[in-house]
């Protein structure tokens, strides 16, 4: 029996990610400690293109992954885990992360494909002291900001959690103080 025949049998003859029936292939997970059926899931070429070109991808194609994260099979845990570790500036991938659970050595092999995609030319968002911030952290303010066009001063020590990060800006990260979704300067901010 060929890989795809297995893939074809394990997945009912769909995407193991989003449960589509049309214009399935095989993909081979990169960055995998194996070769072969364990290291490929089948998958519909909608899934392909943007895994494949973050260019082209649609934050809410993937809202699939509500499901598919529960997969017994670590490939598509390892998928789920990558794709919505890169869609967690959008919020709800970053709920959906904190409630995954994967062995130790499955979150291994995920976070060996992220640390590749990353690459040199990604934008480092720092706080006040040169702390790395990523989408989802927490963050409190350093310093008293009036918000512009709004009569909302946000105080220090306020903070605020589940930031968002202004992918063009490594200055610049989002967030909700007092109900209001404002951008907010890295450097009045001190990461917890």
């Amino acid at each position: 029996m060929t890989i795809e025949e297995s893939l074809r049998e394990r997945s009912d003859s769909t995407c193991e990610l989003c449960a589509n029936k049309d214009n399935l292939s095989v993909y081979e997970i990169p960055d995998s400690p194996e070769n072969g059926l364990e290291s490929s899931i089948l998958i519909c070429n909608t899934c392909k293109e943007q895994i494949e070109d973050a260019e082209k991808v649609e934050p809410n194609h993937w809202r699939c992954l509500n499901d598919s994260m529960w997969s017994t099979i670590p490939a598509v845990q390892v998928m789920a885990w990558r794709m919505l570790n890169r869609l967690k500036a959008e919020g709800w991938p970053q709920d959906l992360l904190d409630m995954m659970y994967m062995e130790d050595d499955v979150k291994a092999w995920a976070k060996a494909g992220v640390q590749e995609e990353k690459g040199e030319n990604s934008i480092a968002h720092k706080d006040s002291n040169g702390a790395i911030i990523e989408a989802g952290d927490t963050v409190v303010l350093t310093k008293d900001l009036n918000v512009k066009g709004s009569s909302l001063t946000a105080k220090r020590g306020t903070a605020v959690r589940r930031v968002s990060l202004v992918h063009d800006n490594a200055e610049q990260i989002e967030g909700k103080v007092e109900g209001q979704q404002i951008v907010i300067l890295t450097k009045f901010v001190k990461k917890i």
